[in-house]
């Protein structure tokens, strides 16, 4: 760093220990002044073996110096204070909590401004003058204002650590070289810093680029929110409309139904009222036959009474009754009928569920957790069950007796129940394993492609090995993905999605199948390895 230059008056009559003016000036040996009581408090705090220094220029005096007031330096203040009040130094910033502070103030100390990693010591900008003006301290090696100037030292040789050992990655002194690190691989701290210094340049760039891909990410998310917030209003603005029109035309079919009943209300009731009113009649017109026959009846001379009785005896009209004898309500329960299954058929349509978002997150995913139970009935060649029938074991001998579902001359089995619906299983597998599912249709014998998980049309696998592959009828594809031991499966039989995962601590998405189910699914295991090894459906942790 350049000399500091062009210093005001006051500054170079100043004491370099309180900044003040000198009070009581004295000028030791070397040339330096001070203030009488600061230089006496420096030596008293600081004197070593009857060695005392400049606070400046480090320059030593045996025995101590006597201290003599120096009457030319003293005129000079009180003719500087005669001028006018002084502007305080423009680096008078005092420390505070936290930052460092000069090691050569006395009182209340200013921040310091430089650390010496020879000197162990933090200076003020201007206690550190010495540092640029003294061919003493040329070679001293002055960084950035430290608190941990400590970590800078051996804490076994109380000697700067300019040395770098690559073998124990570990800065150490020159005497530690000579001791427990003879031998080893080791560069100048400075020269370590630069290698790093580029490694860091290059850490940053890849931080820098991560932050900017990171940030195209966020700007697509927030793109994404904006579009899924947009189709969601716009989603609910449609629905209200479609049920709008749909309440409207209940409405109106409904104001139809009235209108059609009560019309036809009327009709029935016009109906009847007139063959009421015929039926009246016809009542009036029977009693006063009945009462015409009464008197007949009383009539004692025969020819009288049989000359009436001809243009009385007979009745006109028909003696059936005029009322329909089938029920003419039928029309209003054959409209309650049409309406009630009108109604039955909109709750059917209006109660389907609809269709719910696929999961994103291992809790969501964990919601459809399900423990699975393999088949002893299915169990193929070489293979064991035990844990309640959900861990295989490959042995040599199987223990199984015959049957129709049995894999034979094939290491797999099946799940003893089929599955529909949502559904989440974890499996841990030894490799190489087949984690499956497939119909319980598969073939059990014969044609190796029939029966032989992702071989055939009736089977889904994913082969974990090595690496990953997937296959279905015949078909294989090969998975990127990181390697795990413990593989979730997904299935939602109804929507077709079936899922595969790389469970560690993080969930990883390997692959997924959108297709159609023709029958419920059972979950499928097949070890291809070695005796011993293992495949568990086991609790997703």
């Amino acid at each position: 760093m350049a000399q500091q230059s062009n210093q005001a008056p006051e500054v170079k009559i100043s004491c370099s220990i309180c900044l003040d003016l000198l009070k009581d000036p004295v000028t030791i040996p070397c040339g330096h002044s001070y203030c009488m009581s600061c230089i006496k408090i420096s030596w008293d705090e600081g004197g070593q073996r009857g060695i005392y220094s400049c606070p400046q220029c480090r320059q030593t005096f045996s025995p101590r110096p006597v201290l003599v007031k120096s009457t030319v330096l003293a005129d000079l203040v009180e003719e500087l204070k005669k001028t006018g009040p002084r502007a305080a130094p423009a680096d008078r910033c005092y420390a505070g909590p936290g930052d460092v502070a000069c090691d050569v103030c006395t009182g209340r100390k200013l921040k310091a401004f430089r650390s010496c990693l020879v000197c162990q010591a933090s200076y003020c900008e201007q206690h550190l003058q010495p540092h640029y003006q003294s061919p003493t301290f040329k070679k001293h090696k002055l960084i950035d204002a430290s608190i941990n100037l400590q970590d800078s030292v051996c804490s076994r040789h109380d000697e700067v650590m300019k040395i770098f050992c690559r073998t124990d990655q570990e800065c150490i002194c020159y005497l530690c070289l000579m001791d427990d690190h003879k031998g080893h691989d080791v560069v100048s701290a400075a020269a370590e810093r630069t290698e790093k210094q580029k490694e860091l340049g290059e850490s940053q760039q890849n931080i820098e680029q991560r932050i900017r891909e990171r940030e195209k990410d966020v700007t697509l998310l927030q793109k994404e929110m904006e579009t899924i917030n947009y189709s969601a209003d716009k989603a609910v603005e449609d629905s209200e409309k479609i049920f709008t029109e749909l309440i409207r035309v209940i409405e109106k079919r409904s104001s139809e139904v009235k209108e059609q009943i009560r019309s036809s209300q009327k009709t029935e009731v016009s109906r009847v009222k007139e063959l009421q009113e015929k039926l009246d009649q016809e009542i009036v017109d029977l009693k006063k036959k009945n009462v015409e026959l009464e008197e007949l009846s009383r009539l004692e001379d025969p020819t009288q009474f049989l000359h009436s009785y001809l243009s009385l005896s007979k009745l006109t009209g028909s003696t059936n009754s005029p009322v329909p004898k089938t029920n003419r309500l039928w029309y209003f329960e054959s409209v309650m009928a049409a309406v009630k299954a009108a109604r039955d058929k909109m709750q059917n349509i209006l109660t389907e569920k609809l269709p719910l978002a696929e999961p994103t997150t291992r809790a969501e995913f964990l919601r459809y957790s399900c423990q699975i139970t393999m088949d002893p009935n299915t169990v193929g060649a070489s293979l064991d069950l035990s844990e309640g029938n959900s861990k295989v074991t490959y042995v040599k001998n199987t223990k199984y007796p015959a049957h129709p579902d049995r894999f034979l001359q094939t290491t797999q089995v099946l799940s003893e129940d089929g599955l529909t619906g949502r559904c989440y299983w974890e499996v841990e597998t030894s490799r190489p394993a087949l984690v499956a599912v497939a119909y319980k249709s598969i073939g059990r014998s014969g044609d190796l492609h029939a029966r032989s998980f992702g071989f055939n049309n009736k089977s889904w696998a994913l082969r974990c090995d090595n690496s990953y592959i997937f296959r279905h009828d015949n078909c294989s594809l090969r998975i990127p993905g990181p390697k795990s031991s413990r593989i979730g499966v997904y299935l939602d039989h109804s929507a077709g999605i079936l899922a595969f995962f790389s469970i560690s601590e993080t969930m990883t998405l390997l692959h997924r199948v959108q297709t159609t189910f023709a029958e419920p699914l059972h979950a499928g295991l097949c070890l291809l390895g070695f005796c011993g090894d293992t495949a568990e459906f086991c609790k997703p942790r």
